[in-house]
């Protein structure tokens, strides 16, 4: 963690949200690996490129447009259920339920929501192998945001607005440092979750063991 961590500074949170891929499972598991495999698959069928050329369309997609579908969608006009479909059909297997971080979830006082640029079935099946499911209020992929992708404002209002949170009011966990500076604008507590700290003005916390984090929210 990053500096004290006094309770009172999330005293007022009563809505809680969590990214998924890297957040409510560690990096080690590198289950991105293998969307990342799928990704680069699907921009080589869809464009007719070779691997290379896919592997850095996709960097550029992420970098210019915050993800690779939404490059996709802006720069071809692909159509997003199939990408999503696809380059979710994964193993869960690297995934082990976590009881500890169940419980502290289960402890957080208000509503909790996953919040992803993933899909929203995907994220049912991430959090299935978590042994995370039955835990949350609600959970939104990218759908929910009309497929406008963090980090960007307009995405998260309108996740925000259809769940009815108060940003001020709640908190955000997150592993990508950019998908944290929108949630600050609005008011939220920001936490980055990732093995190694990225100082920001808009990271109020960092932790690289969201577990122990919630953990301390109640000691």
């Amino acid at each position: 963690m990053t500096g004290a961590m006094p309770r009172d500074a999330f005293s007022h949170v009563d809505a809680w949200v969590f990214d998924l891929d890297n957040t409510l499972y560690p990096p080690s598991a590198r289950l991105f690996d293998l969307i990342e495999v799928r990704m680069t698959a699907w921009v080589m069928n869809t464009l007719g490129v070779p691997k290379a050329e896919a592997d850095r369309l996709r960097m550029h997609y992420w970098q210019t447009h915050g993800t690779t579908l939404a490059g996709l969608m802006r720069e071809h006009a692909v159509d997003p259920l199939p990408y999503l479909t696809d380059v979710h059909d994964i193993s869960m297997d690297s995934l082990t339920p976590d009881p500890t971080l169940a419980a502290r979830i289960r402890n957080l006082p208000g509503r909790r929501i996953v919040y992803t640029n993933g899909s929203a079935p995907y994220a049912e099946r991430v959090l299935a192998a978590r042994g995370l499911s039955g835990l949350f209020d609600a959970v939104y992929g990218v759908e929910h945001a009309g497929f406008l992708p963090k980090p960007e404002r307009a995405a998260f209002d309108r996740v925000f607005a259809a769940d009815g949170i108060t940003p001020a009011r709640a908190a955000m966990f997150e592993d990508d440092p950019r998908n944290l500076a929108a949630p600050h604008a609005m008011g939220m507590r920001t936490v980055h979750v990732a093995p190694d700290p990225a100082p920001a003005r808009h990271i109020e916390y960092h932790t690289d063991d969201l577990s122990c984090f919630l953990g301390a929210l109640s000691d």
